[in-house]
């Protein structure tokens, strides 16, 4: 079970919003690199970030600190946020982030992602953001009318790397991630998933390990309020 720490960046600061609602959000004090030099030190292997702001705009506008905790950190990293055109995705895999994870611009234009998959081969992850079923985009701002498990049966087959799957009303809410759809999705799913929203403690940990096809978990707001230890965490990291 790979476990992904998390670092969501807005205006060059970690925060974490509560159901990815901008007006809602906490700011921390350490900078996304000395969060990322904390995780390191920890003994992670992995990484999440989500670049708020290029959710916001559309464009890599913390490129640059990513680079940096690429190159100082040797952290394997999945980067998301507002990635909508091979040059945000090709930037991203020069700077040598792991995987690039493809969210509303996928699920607006299925052709994209088919084409960043042929373009970039293994470096595309899908984020499948969902409430009730249904996926949501653009900063979870918007509803698809897409079902999450239809959707899916249309892409499986487009060479997608990796699979993220967020519950929204789970999303930041530390009430244990949404296992049974989690199930659904990894049993029809092409690739490994990973688990994004709601853990809270180390027992939604070892439950994910127990799910089929499921590669890794990714824990954010738990961490940051001192629900689960890093010193624990690391343990189930492997």
């Amino acid at each position: 079970m790979k476990i992904f720490p998390a670092i969501d960046i807005k205006d060059k600061k970690c925060v974490r919003l509560v159901k990815g609602n901008f007006d809602n959000k906490t700011e921390y004090e350490l900078s996304p690199v000395e969060q990322a030099n904390k995780y390191k030190e920890h003994g992670f292997k992995n990484l999440h970030i989500v670049d708020l702001d290029g959710a916001l705009t559309g464009e890599t506008v913390n490129l640059d600190i990513i680079q940096e905790i690429v190159k100082k950190f040797d952290l394997k990293i999945e980067i998301g946020g507002g990635i909508r055109n091979f040059e945000s995705i090709k930037k991203y895999t020069d700077v040598g982030v792991e995987k690039v994870i493809l969210g509303s611009a996928a699920i607006k234009d299925k052709n994209f992602l088919k084409d960043a998959c042929r373009k970039f081969p293994d470096k595309i992850a899908l984020g499948l953001d969902a409430k009730d079923g249904y996926l949501s985009v653009s900063g979870w701002k918007e509803n698809s009318n897409q079902s999450t498990l239809d959707y899916l049966q249309e892409v499986n087959n487009y060479g997608v790397s990796r699979l993220i799957y967020t519950d929204i009303n789970r999303d930041g809410m530390k009430q244990s991630p949404n296992f049974e759809v989690t199930s659904k999705v990894a049993n029809i799913s092409n690739c490994p998933v990973i688990i994004s929203g709601g853990v809270s403690s180390i027992d939604d940990i070892k439950k994910a390990k127990s799910l089929k096809n499921v590669e890794g978990i990714i824990v954010g707001k738990a961490i940051y309020d001192g629900d689960i230890k890093l010193e624990e965490l690391v343990k189930e990291d492997a």
